[in-house]
């Protein structure tokens, strides 16, 4: 599979061609165009066991997905035996990763940061418990495993940030992180501050890997949007 992240990083999109019985599959609603030669599968968002007890349990995981995930119920595959051109855009303005996973990596993307992956690629839904609800993050992260590509996406552009001990970062500034990481939700500094400040909380890394992070806070902008919408 080719792929290019075109127009970033304010406005990006994914433009992949995909050889004969090659696929990627992406969420409901991101594509802008495809080739008529390629074949769409729309499925539900979950692994789907045989017969009517397994469509049951992956109905209600893929509506886990879509309510605590930021996910959509529904994901497209794109593929066939003839290959083509598929076009994939975010729903937020900014920029688009691309992750390649060997198998022995975990990647962990926050809650509506998933675009796309290749075939190859298993998504499950890990809750975080308290520390990602007080956050402000959703309860839950997406566990990318597996071998291929994974895309995400951000709302502004995006900057790999190397760890190798200790880092802190806004938690409404974290796009991915790898899952080799461990990590903690706090306040910025003591009452006073978390009052205060319009920080809120952080999150605090440590051990080796990479943070991704968004140079644009999305509960900023709804935050600044709400005072300015008609009551």
């Amino acid at each position: 599979m080719q792929h290019y992240i075109e127009h970033g990083p304010a406005f990006a999109w994914l433009r992949t061609r995909l050889e004969p019985n090659e696929s990627i599959v992406a969420e409901a609603g991101a594509m802008v165009r495809r080739s008529t030669a390629l074949e769409v599968e729309t499925r539900l968002n979950a692994s789907k066991k045989g017969g009517f007890v397994g469509l049951i349990v992956a109905f209600f995981v893929a509506l886990m997905r879509k309510f605590f995930g930021g996910e959509t119920m529904f994901v497209n595959e794109f593929g066939g035996p003839q290959g083509g051109e598929v076009v994939l855009a975010p729903k937020l303005s900014g920029h688009i990763l691309r992750k390649t996973l060997d198998g022995t990596r975990t990647l962990f993307v926050q809650s509506g940061g998933y675009l796309a992956s290749t075939a190859g690629i298993d998504t499950l839904l890990r809750f975080g418990g308290l520390r990602t609800l007080f956050g402000g993050e959703g309860l839950v992260l997406i566990q990318c495993t597996g071998q291929g590509d994974v895309f995400v996406n951000s709302y502004g552009g995006i900057t790999e940030v190397p760890i190798d001990g200790q880092f802190v970062v806004d938690t409404g500034h974290i796009v991915a992180f790898d899952g080799a990481l461990d990590f903690k939700v706090r306040s910025i500094g003591g009452a006073k501050s978390f009052l205060f400040s319009g920080e809120g909380l952080v999150c605090e890394f440590r051990g080796r890997g990479t943070v991704y992070i968004q140079s644009r806070n999305l509960k900023a902008l709804v935050s600044w949007i709400t005072p300015l919408l008609p009551g």
